[in-house]
């Protein structure tokens, strides 16, 4: 039976109106710490909590919290049909058509859980953001680094900055692909990581980091350096998902069979910064923060790091060869 965008395929069920939500991009320069805008609704995600009713506590439009199953991808019409499971106090378990970006629509699998926020609108086409692989052994494996990683963060104390020479921290994560990536994976190879957010509106700060990451991507191919692979873990994983991560390597059109862009839980992210050294401070609906480029041995170790957008990507592919 043919449905309307948004509207259930087996039952009628009403679905509340509301309108979009709307961000404005502030942005604020200081000395050596640049503030890059953050719409306050990304901020407000990692501490909002779903209702007994399933209503998202702390959203700044009306949203709720799903989670369910996907049925299949319709590319054509570009919707996401997902089984549902009950909203309770708003909606029965039902199968719908949802809105939902060119990343997750990509991403989706048939069969695949997914955890995301469902945003009603005036119109009756529903969306779903913030789409989230809900695999119980993939959610454990990354809840499991995270506290690792918390722990270790923790033992270290007043020394949780890892040095020149010190090996880095391990780390799980979900990648662009909705995979879950451990940094083992990594061992063996030369690593750059950088930190980034997609939405980041100072084109001196993480566009300009991106394009050197591309720069170096292709100086070191042709200085036959095969052993690369770079890393970009965002600032802000209560908007950047991996289907988010995935749209902005896409539009960019980024190589990503040696390049990963990286997101998981708040805490891991958090745990990151400290131990690499990077500022990120959140001020209203500002991200106040600074750039790091660290390049990563073979073994593990930290062989380099370049702090601000001053280093260039040949210095970088330099290194590798010596390496």
């Amino acid at each position: 039976m043919e449905s309307n965008t948004g509207r259930p395929q087996e039952s009628a069920g009403g679905a509340k109106k509301a309108g979009w939500f709307r961000a404005a991009l502030a942005l604020v320069c200081g000395c050596g710490l640049a503030a890059c805008s953050k719409p306050a609704s990304s901020i407000e995600t990692s501490k909002t909590a779903a209702t007994a009713e399933g209503r998202i506590v702390g959203a700044k439009d009306e949203r709720y919290a799903i989670t369910g199953e996907v049925i299949r991808a319709d590319l054509e019409r570009k919707l996401l049909i997902v089984q549902h499971d009950e909203i309770k106090g708003y909606m029965p378990a039902m199968t719908m058509e949802f809105i939902v970006s060119p990343g997750d629509l990509a991403l989706a699998k048939p069969g695949q859980r997914i955890r995301a926020e469902m945003v009603p609108s005036t119109t009756g086409d529903i969306r779903l953001e913030k789409i989230w692989p809900d695999d119980q052994a993939a959610t454990a494996t990354v809840a499991a680094g995270a506290l690792q990683l918390r722990q270790d963060t923790h033992t270290r104390g007043k020394h949780a900055y890892r040095e020149v020479s010190e090996l880095v921290p391990d780390f799980t994560l979900y990648n662009q692909n909705g995979r879950v990536v451990q940094s083992a994976h990594f061992r063996g190879k030369q690593v750059m990581i950088n930190f980034i957010f997609t939405r980041c509106p100072i084109a001196t700060m993480c566009p300009a980091a991106t394009i050197k990451m591309i720069a170096t991507q292709r100086l070191a191919r042709d200085a036959g350096v095969t052993n690369l692979e770079l890393i970009s873990i965002t600032l802000d994983p209560a908007y950047d998902t991996p289907g988010v991560l995935k749209d902005y390597a896409d539009l960019r059109g980024i190589d990503t069979t040696n390049f990963s862009f990286l997101t998981g839980p708040q805490t891991a992210i958090k745990d990151l910064l400290t131990q690499f050294g990077v500022i990120a401070e959140l001020e209203g609906d500002l991200i106040k923060h600074t750039l790091t480029t660290l390049l990563i041995d073979a073994n593990g170790k930290i062989a380099h790091r370049a702090d601000g957008s001053a280093w260039e990507p040949k210095d970088f592919v330099a290194k590798m060869k010596r390496g």
